[in-house]
């Protein structure tokens, strides 16, 4: 719950960020890609305290290991964005294979949510 509510925060301070500070540097297609990565993280941060508090009725490895591919998928997903985002703001086209990582982030979300369900359909009370 404690990294749930971190991330949200972060969620929230990179938002706003990207509402009023962004918008004078980056391209629309750029700002598009900053607000799909806050997006994603907002989403997740949502199915990361469920998780955790599932996880206190429910003990099983399969909410953990969801939780777990819920954080490493927010960080993989929406920080590859962010910092696709900020370095292209940069001028830094070198960088353009970081978008190559945020796939994998997402196949990361995805097994999170499917463990979720395998955890929660065997653990039924």
């Amino acid at each position: 719950m404690i990294t749930a509510s971190l991330l949200g925060a972060l969620a929230v301070a990179l938002g706003a960020f990207g509402a009023h500070g962004l918008k004078q540097y980056a391209t629309p297609a750029l700002l598009q890609t900053f607000e799909t990565a806050v997006k994603y993280q907002f989403y997740h941060v949502f199915a990361l305290a469920l998780t955790s508090i599932l996880y206190g009725y429910y003990p099983v490895s399969g909410l953990l290991t969801a939780g777990k591919c819920f954080i490493l998928g927010m960080g993989l997903f929406s920080g590859s964005l962010y910092l696709l985002t900020f370095l292209s703001i940069g001028g830094s086209n070198q960088f353009k294979w970081l978008g190559a990582i945020t796939p994998f982030g997402g196949v990361l979300l995805i097994i999170g949510w499917v463990l979720l369900t395998i955890s929660l359909y065997r653990h039924q009370p």
